[in-house]
């Protein structure tokens, strides 16, 4: 499920002070980015199965792995984990109604730190 007109993808921020506000929220990168992109990922294990929300960005300007890159947002997406084949973002998924909610209440608190610190 793609969360569009989120307006995510007007922002830039600066690497390090994403990676703080997505740590806030409990959205996490470890390893998950290359020097032009950043992948970050918040786990929701409910009793209708295991969720992630999905904040992915670019690097616009600088590098990931010398952490000075400035991060263009993209459109965040909700997906349904399959074991052993991995998390389905499509379409054709169903996500229940509470979810989307809380990913909505957590994206809009996400999107307002970051705008304050957008470039």
């Amino acid at each position: 499920m793609h969360f569009t007109e989120t307006g995510f993808e007007e922002i830039k921020v600066d690497l390090n002070r994403l990676d703080d506000i997505m740590e806030s929220h409990g959205l996490v990168r470890a390893g998950q980015w290359d020097y032009e992109r950043v992948t970050y990922d918040r786990k929701f294990e409910i009793r209708e199965g295991i969720f992630y929300l999905r904040l992915q960005g670019l690097a616009v300007e600088g590098d990931v792995g010398k952490h000075d890159a400035v991060i263009q947002l993209m459109t965040p997406l909700l997906g349904k984990h399959y074991y052993p084949h991995g998390v389905e973002y499509g379409e054709g998924e169903t996500f229940p109604k509470h979810l989307i909610t809380s990913c909505e209440k957590l994206l809009n608190d996400v999107k307002k730190e970051a705008a304050e610190f957008a470039w």
